[in-house]
């Protein structure tokens, strides 16, 4: 049976209908934690078993406490957290500290609690049934990761945030059967500065730095800035750099088999 990502939500900030980073792996696995998440259904939410996070900033985890505080009572196991060790230290230090949140790492106790937490490194690889999830290099403002997820032999590719990163590029280039690439791209051109600054890529700097994928997999672009999508979107459609497939940009309410 094809694993299924379903976009909950890939924008670069809200507004109407757009929701910020959220892919749900299945039924059991959230890659981010962003305004997404908050769509779901109690019963669906129930069910989501792992979180792995790609980076610490609140548009990919500001669900995750409220989801935790909505669920944790009625599961009978902990949601379990996986990220940077700097990513995990954040939500510690930040977030589950008695003050912006209460600690589920230790709450109803230390022997139940609603949240465990686990720190990886790029390069390593949670397996989870049939489906694998290896954490990619990225270049962010903070530690960030992007993620390979891989079941029934082909592979979705996620970048995360991240501007230009040749050891992203390196390793997509070393997937066999490359279904989806899913590449961030949060400025136009004319925000090039920006983009620069924040460590995002806009058209020409994805253009520059991407390395070719096989023409089989398609091109999905996520994390748009509210108001500049289709400015974004052409501006990428006009270069002949980005790959024989031509881009497409995502949309919450897709789902991405594999």
């Amino acid at each position: 049976m094809a694993a299924q990502l379903q976009i909950l939500g890939c924008s670069g900030g809200i507004g109407g209908d757009l929701r910020t980073t959220s892919l749900l792996l299945d039924d059991d696995i959230l890659i981010d934690a962003g305004t997404g998440v908050c769509d779901l259904s109690l019963d669906a939410m129930t069910k989501i078993d792992f979180v792995f996070l790609t980076h610490s900033h609140l548009d990919h985890i500001l669900s995750l406490p409220l989801l935790l505080d909505s669920v944790g009572a009625k599961r009978c196991k902990p949601v379990h957290v996986y990220g940077l060790p700097a990513t995990i230290a954040t939500l510690k230090k930040h977030i589950f500290n008695g003050e912006i949140w209460p600690d589920f790492s230790v709450i109803p106790s230390a022997e139940k609690p609603f949240m465990t937490m686990s720190t990886l490194k790029t390069g390593d690889v949670v397996c989870l049934g049939n489906r694998s999830i290896r954490a990619l290099p990225a270049l962010h403002t903070v530690d960030g990761v992007g993620y390979a997820i891989s079941s029934n032999g082909s592979t979705i590719a996620f970048s995360g945030d991240s501007g230009p990163c040749q050891d992203f590029w390196d390793e997509v280039q070393k997937i066999d059967k490359l279904k989806h690439l899913l590449i961030e791209t949060s400025f136009t051109d004319n925000d090039e500065f920006l983009a620069d600054l924040s460590q995002h890529y806009c058209p020409v700097s994805l253009a520059n730095s991407m390395k070719p994928v096989s023409p089989s997999t398609q091109i999905w672009i996520s994390h748009l800035k509210p108001g500049q999508g289709e400015q974004i979107m052409a501006e990428l459609n006009h270069l002949d750099r980005i790959g024989r497939v031509e881009p497409r940009a995502l949309v919450a309410g897709q789902i991405l088999s594999f």
